[in-house]
């Protein structure tokens, strides 16, 4: 490995249910791309890897990413990928292609219309084929049944859950892309019926469409690109065991390894893509987040949360306290699969 690699440039499309936008996402990428390109004073033809993250079953059609390269253009002739993963996997391919020297510039985005389907039966499609896919549990239940178990060890309450909603309403005020916002009391939270129980409507992240995009460089670019990159120290990512029954739901041992690899010790802001609020909590004690660091400034998936561009935003939303010169140092967290079974942890900081 040579040189490191830094983020340099972060946009994201407005947190939205879009009627006005297909599942090809193209709608939304357009002006993104030119906002990006805009700010690092890039063009196209500079981008030497594209790298997409999407969902076929989310769009309800086979290679339904292929129709998003038409945001690129199909002038200059291009290198590109596609992960069906959220984006933040597609930026760990772009990163490796910066890393190892085959490209200088490279630029990972993601995009999911969540609105276009019934999302929750639509996640069950990612569970085991054989033990749990044909009993159709959908996202929440499953999300609902590591609540109670959480609740139940005494790791968290009720309450506690509806305060992380109040923060994230509250932080989302400053978040122009943020799609819930405002100032509410916890114990009004409290309040509100079930979802699924002990999940409340707060608890759970919305439904939203939307679209991010992260632009790295290496070592020898970035400085001409952005007065303040924010330098990559650590990228990693682990899998737990994929069914249910043979995982802890109230840990999250892959976000911890993933977290100590990636050397996550000592950030002063993370950004976590916690859909649920007691998965906040979970995972501020899995990747070792200290009382000092602020988490989800912008008030992260439960104010806005776009399948497949929500861990993207995460990163580039923690590269944007870097940038702005709010932190130092900065993690940025993504989640696939049910219950936190995979988790990717980014790490950035700034330097002289």
């Amino acid at each position: 490995m040579t040189s490191p690699v830094a983020v340099v440039g972060f946009a994201q499309a407005p947190c939205r249910v879009r009627p006005d936008v297909t599942t090809s996402g193209v709608e939304m990428l357009v002006p993104i791309f030119a906002e990006v390109l805009r700010a690092t004073g890039l063009t196209k033809a500079d981008i030497g890897f594209w790298c997409s993250g999407s969902s076929d079953y989310l769009a309800g059609r086979a290679f339904s990413f292929v129709q998003a390269v038409d945001a690129i253009g199909a002038v200059p002739p291009t290198m590109e990928s596609h992960v069906e993963m959220d984006a933040a996997w597609a930026l760990y391919e772009a990163w490796v292609k910066v890393l190892t020297g085959e490209a200088e510039i490279a630029l990972a985005y993601g995009f999911g219309k969540s609105s276009g389907a019934q999302l929750r039966r639509v996640l069950a499609l990612q569970l085991d084929p054989y033990l749990l896919a044909p009993l159709w549990p959908d996202s929440v239940s499953i999300a609902a049944l590591q609540a109670r178990l959480g609740i139940e060890a005494g790791l968290w309450t009720e309450k506690d859950m509806a305060l992380v909603a109040a923060r994230s309403r509250a932080a989302a005020q400053s978040n122009p892309q943020a799609q819930l916002y405002g100032d509410v009391r916890a114990d009004d939270l409290l309040g509100e019926p079930y979802l699924a129980e002990p999940l409340r409507a707060h608890d759970c992240a919305p439904i939203s469409d939307g679209a991010a995009v992260v632009i790295l460089a290496s070592a020898e670019r970035a400085g001409e690109l952005c007065e303040r990159p924010a330098w990559i120290t650590g990228f990693e990512h682990r899998i737990d065991s994929a069914p249910l029954g043979a995982r802890d739901l109230t840990t999250a041992p892959s976000a911890a390894s993933a977290a100590a690899a990636a050397g996550a010790a000592g950030v002063d802001a993370a950004e976590l893509h916690a859909p649920f609020t007691h998965q906040e909590i979970l995972l501020r004690g899995a990747l070792g987040l200290d009382d000092g660091a602020r988490v989800n400034p912008s008030g992260g998936p439960l104010a806005g949360n776009p399948m497949f561009a929500a861990g993207l935003a995460r990163i580039g939303l923690a590269a944007r306290e870097i940038t702005t010169g709010r932190s130092q140092r900065a993690l940025g967290h993504a989640t696939s699969g049910p219950a936190l079974q995979q988790n990717l942890v980014c790490v950035m900081e700034a330097r002289p």
